[in-house]
């Protein structure tokens, strides 16, 4: 029962962060680039309080403790489910890997540096977050996947 509620948990914590994702790419990344500099000022003003990331900071590490404990709790159950949660497990860490090396960078360009000295610069980091973005977002899909065949793996064969 544990192992299908971590698994069931692990899914549904991975289907939020890809959600939030793709609508940081549907909506928020073209509203920043949308007349820059001054959607990237409006953007910095409305980020004062809070940003995505404090969203994605919590999230993220709770998918991946999930899927590490799904992983954990599985390891015994078959080869097969626990190939799969491994699976998860790596995508989840590697989407988080891929964002602090390629997009805080980015966010930093564009939300902290000086707009005036940096403009082609900011236009340069926007135009390659949101491309990216869609990138992470198939991380977060492919995590997302395999926690879903765990979980259906694990159901077809524990019956």
């Amino acid at each position: 029962m544990i192992q299908k509620s971590l698994l069931l948990l692990a899914s549904i914590f991975a289907a939020g962060l890809l959600f939030v994702n793709v609508y940081n790419s549907l909506i928020d990344a073209v509203s920043w680039g949308s007349n820059i500099p001054a959607s990237i000022q409006t953007t910095r003003d409305y980020f004062k309080t809070v940003t995505p990331a404090n969203f994605f900071r919590v999230f993220s590490p709770i998918n991946q403790m999930l899927t590490l404990l799904a992983l954990i709790f599985c390891w015994k159950s078959n080869n097969q489910t626990r190939l799969y949660c491994l699976l998860a497990l790596m995508f989840a860490v590697l989407s988080d890997v891929f964002t602090f090396v390629y997009f805080y960078p980015r966010n930093n360009i564009m939300f902290t540096s000086p707009i005036d000295t940096n403009l082609g610069a900011i236009k340069t980091a926007w135009s390659q977050w949101s491309t990216m973005n869609w990138l992470r977002s198939g991380l977060i899909a492919i995590n997302l996947l395999f926690d879903f065949a765990a979980l259906i793996y694990l159901l077809k064969n524990n019956k």
